[in-house]
């Protein structure tokens, strides 16, 4: 979905012009970036979360010609999903993995990792 079909949607649901529409969505926008510019975090019940996180300063490889760059620290945005959200997406629930038996946990012994006594 683009921004232009979510101002269709926005125009789509009451007696709204298309310019409404672009000033509602573009407002809402502007709100989100302004409150992560000043640190603040955003809750939308039923939608999920906006903060944002620290990254710390790290040594990057230029993938073009391998030659090491300084990556300075930084806070990126980030976006936790309500547990809502998450249903409405995966309504089957997630698959969870089944455990391992035991036993296929003893048929490999790591030489490197044995395991616990």
């Amino acid at each position: 979905m683009t921004k232009a079909d979510l101002v269709d949607q926005v125009t789509a649901i009451g007696d709204l012009t298309r310019r409404d529409g672009e000033v509602i969505v573009d407002t809402l926008f502007d709100a989100v970036i302004g409150a992560l510019k000043s640190g603040d975090k955003i809750e939308i019940r039923g939608f999920g979360s906006f903060r944002t996180r620290q990254r710390n300063a790290r040594t990057g490889r230029n993938p073009k010609t391998g030659a090491k760059v300084d990556v300075p620290a930084k806070r990126v945005p980030f976006f936790k999903p309500s547990k809502e959200l998450r249903d409405s997406v995966n309504p089957n629930g997630a698959m969870k993995a089944k455990p391992a038996s035991k036993k296929a946990d003893t048929d490999h012994i790591d030489p490197h990792h044995p395991p616990a006594m």
